[in-house]
């Protein structure tokens, strides 16, 4: 069961982790899991802002090479193969073709760098790289006639909100407690323990909890948090944030097969085209300056413009600000490195340890959804003088809810759900399977019929699966279901997603 209820100001936790986005639930998760007596909360809903509008892939990012970012490679391709194994059923290869185009980088320093990429990250068991003639393709390649020569590489895709939510429903079961709409208010150090109050966000009432450190995962409200945590008076000194916005658009698909584009632009910077949601094509991200988060993110017109044309110089049939059916925004809270460039700002992650009065808080800054296993782990052996741990590292080996099955038998997996409920949509069950695993047959237990499923609100969206998200996944508004929970609003109407908002709503006011 998931709970909207701050605990009794008795609790006494080892760790309080304020943010619920990838990098807290993964904390959250790594340290129950070692014994530690934990609690996350989250202001708004888990994977609320950027962990929910990433590109949504696990990758070693090829273009950090260019910024001799070989460390954060490594790092991130080897956790790719953890992600895929422990993550079977929300994260999976793709493969990706790199149009060669003349006049931006040279075929030998592309086969030099995709070679650097097939061999730092350690042991790999995704295809290598190779040249590839684009004319000769198992399906034609949606780009202009005359660019006919590239290169295919392997990386792969994640539903990224949703491995938060599994991260956290882990960390639950690992005796986590795990706290949405609750923020924190006020924390201070006293007698060599944090002092905390908590607000619920719904209902404003307040609750008092006692930890022995703090680690701040608040995303792009980090250095904000930061500030409140450890005070100029008491002399500590804070790290800078850097905000960048990364847009996206999303349009009807655009080219056939499974395989995924990188797009490289005049700016030498790079854009994707990614199969989204069997029907879509996911294009992004943007690299823009965010003064700050007081009206959340939202891509710009200038934005929109910027992604239509790098895709336009190579699609054979262009695309415009019509053909777009969604969009979203997010900021990623960089470690300010001076970088003029938003492009070259590092993406590796930063903790600042602030240990006055021997009470620690970690601070987390910058950072990937590749890495944030790795990132959880790095912050443990940060409070490692102040922890008593009952295991080391673990969290390579345990699969995330719903996801108990070795990666190479995921088809097999998906057979027999389908086998289990012949008389269900196989297009629906395999949508249903890509969310829960196997947490699948516990949302449909018995039914063999439509008509067992509950109320068909479209888009594969049934009251089966929305009564399962409220109960266990910590859903409290529409928007939780139908754009981060599932992406079923994308296949939805206008209509049919008010249709589902006032069925949603009634039931909640009838659950309160």
């Amino acid at each position: 069961m998931t709970s909207l209820t701050p605990p009794a100001s008795s609790e006494t936790y080892d760790l309080l982790i304020i943010g619920g986005g990838i990098n807290g639930a993964g904390v959250a998760r790594d340290a129950a899991g070692r014994g530690l007596k934990v609690a996350l909360c989250e202001q708004n809903d888990f994977a609320g802002a950027t962990s929910s509008a990433s590109t949504k892939l696990i990758h070693g990012g090829l273009r950090y090479l260019e910024y001799y970012e070989f460390r954060l490679v490594a790092e991130a391709l080897a956790e790719r193969e953890h992600l895929l194994n422990i993550a079977p059923h929300i994260a999976w290869p793709l493969r990706f073709v790199m149009p060669h185009v003349k006049g931006l980088r040279p075929r030998w320093m592309i086969r030099l760098g995709l070679w650097m990429y097939d061999h730092i990250g350690g042991r790999i068991t995704l295809p290598h790289s190779r040249s590839i003639e684009l004319d000769r393709m198992d399906a034609p390649s949606g780009l202009r006639a005359d660019i006919t020569r590239g290169f295919a590489y392997s990386d792969a895709w994640v539903d990224d909100a949703r491995l938060v939510i599994l991260n956290l429903q882990s960390a639950q079961e690992h005796g986590a407690d795990i706290f949405a709409r609750t923020r924190l208010v006020d924390a201070k150090r006293i007698n060599g323990a944090w002092q905390c109050e908590l607000e619920n966000t719904i209902t404003g009432a307040r609750q008092n909890l006692t930890a022995r450190a703090v680690v701040n995962t608040a995303g792009p409200w980090v250095a904000k948090m930061d500030h409140l945590l450890n005070p100029t008076e008491q002399g500590s000194k804070h790290a800078a944030v850097k905000l960048v916005r990364g847009s996206h658009i999303i349009v009807p698909r655009l080219f056939a097969g499974e395989h995924a584009y990188i797009l490289q632009n005049d700016d030498k910077r790079i854009v994707f085209m990614i199969p989204y949601e069997d029907k879509f094509t996911l294009i992004g991200t943007t690299d823009v300056p965010q003064e700050n988060m007081d009206n959340g993110a939202k891509i710009s017109t200038e934005e929109e413009a910027y992604l239509l044309r790098a895709v336009n110089q190579y699609l054979a049939k262009p695309i415009g600000n019509a053909d777009i059916v969604w969009r979203y925004a997010g900021v990623r809270p960089l470690f300010d490195d001076e970088s003029d460039n938003p492009s070259a700002v590092t993406r590796d992650y930063t903790l600042v340890l602030q240990d006055a009065e021997n009470t620690p808080c970690v601070s987390v800054y910058g950072g990937k959804i590749t890495t944030y296993r790795r990132l959880a782990e790095s912050v443990l052996e940060k409070l490692a003088p102040w922890t008593k741990t009952r295991r080391g590292s673990w969290t390579n080996q345990e699969a995330l809810p719903g996801g108990k099955f070795k990666r190479a038998d995921r088809a097999q997996e998906l057979e027999y759900l389908k086998k289990k409920y012949a008389q269900l949509d196989t297009h629906f069950l395999t949508r249903l399977f890509g969310r829960h695993g196997r947490n699948a047959h516990v949302i449909l237990k018995e039914a063999q019929a439509p008509a067992e499923l509950g109320r068909d609100f479209g888009g594969g969206l049934v009251q089966r699966e929305v009564e399962y998200l409220i109960t266990h996944e910590w859903a409290y508004q529409p928007d939780d279901i139908l754009w981060r929970r599932t992406k079923c609003g994308l296949h939805m109407s206008e209509q049919e997603r008010a249709d589902f908002a006032a069925w949603f709503n009634e039931r909640c006011a009838r659950r309160s």
